[in-house]
């Protein structure tokens, strides 16, 4: 991870990875500066600087958190910043657009109060779908199984989120991620006539956190997204 000081607001799925990167770092025997912030100083050396940030099921809380957290000192020494959803933010009745909305207006405030950090974007994970007899009985009778819907919403966001900063600014497609298998395959499943991405099963042992499998592989794609963006 090339030197630089980054900033990451997350919750569970987050600190799944952060373990991941942590394990990486040690098996490569490469120093990396992990640490939580505790405080209003931050970065006294350059590393990852994380914290937990909102209330999961909450998602406006945590783009609130991470601009009262730019706006009370990492704004001004982070070089790279960013904070990601969890899966559990998004629901069937989530209001897609206007979680949207407030993230592109909170973006454009922070981008224009603190020019020196680089702002990045996370795309929302997944979980799987449910599957077995009983899904197969859902479907049989016609009826929605567990994670399709909510997976449906979370990736009308991440469309939302990729078609407004894809190619634009940097952009952790986490989600793109956890729906690719390791022979570099999708993983998917239909929705109302769509395909819609869902988590490698073998990524995870409860279908949402990501198990060491999925923690090795997301954490050397985040270790190399952050190195390339710094160094961009």
């Amino acid at each position: 991870m090339a030197k630089g000081k980054t900033y990451f607001g997350h919750q569970s799925v987050g600190a799944n990875v952060l373990e991941g990167l942590v394990d990486l770092a040690r098996r490569e025997r490469v120093e990396l500066s992990v640490t939580v912030r505790s405080g209003p100083e931050a970065f006294s050396q350059p590393g990852l600087l994380h914290e937990p940030i909102g209330e999961n099921e909450k998602p406006l809380s945590k783009i609130e958190a991470f601009e009262r957290a730019m706006d009370g000192g990492i704004g001004g020494r982070a070089d790279l910043a960013f904070f990601k959803f969890c899966y559990v933010d998004f629901a069937s009745t989530t209001d897609v657009d206007k979680v949207f909305a407030r993230y592109e207006e909170t973006m454009a405030r922070l981008r224009t109060r603190h020019p020196k950090a680089r702002l990045a974007h996370v795309t929302v994970p997944l979980t799987v779908t449910q599957r077995g007899i009983k899904g197969s009985m859902k479907a049989l009778f016609g009826r929605p199984r567990w994670g399709e819907s909510e997976n449906h919403v979370r990736h009308r966001y991440n469309e939302r989120l990729r078609q407004t900063y894809a190619g634009k600014e940097p952009l952790f497609d986490l989600a793109r991620l956890e729906a690719t298998r390791a022979d570099g395959s999708p993983e998917s499943f239909l929705h109302e006539g769509r395909s819609i991405p869902r988590l490698v099963s073998t990524y995870s042992d409860d279908g949402q956190h990501l198990n060491a499998n999925g923690r090795s592989y997301l954490a050397a794609k985040l270790a190399s997204f952050v190195a390339e963006t710094l160094s961009g």
